[in-house]
C-alpha cells in the first residue's frame, strides 16, 4: 500500500484510494481531507518541500 503524507497536517494517506488531491510543480500530494487541500491550493509552494521536514504541526482541519 503506497501511503502518502498529507504536506498540512502529517496524515498518512492512502494513495489509492485519495479523493482529495492538488498537482504542484508535477508532483501528486495526496490530503486527509478538503480543508488540507484547501490550506495548500493557497501557497502551495510553503508546503511542497515540508513533506520531508514536517514534524507534525497541528492545523485546523480537523484530522486529528
Amino acid at each position: 500500500m503506497n501511503m502518502a503524507k498529507d504536506p498540512i497536517c502529517g496524515m498518512n494517506v492512502n494513495e489509492k484510494t485519495a479523493k482529495i488531491k492538488s498537482e504542484y510543480m508535477g508532483k501528486t500530494y495526496y490530503f486527509c481531507n478538503q480543508a488540507c487541500k484547501t490550506t495548500f491550493d493557497k501557497n502551495p509552494m510553503r508546503y511542497a518541500g515540508e513533506q520531508e521536514k514536517h514534524s507534525g504541526h497541528s492545523c485546523d482541519c480537523g484530522c486529528r
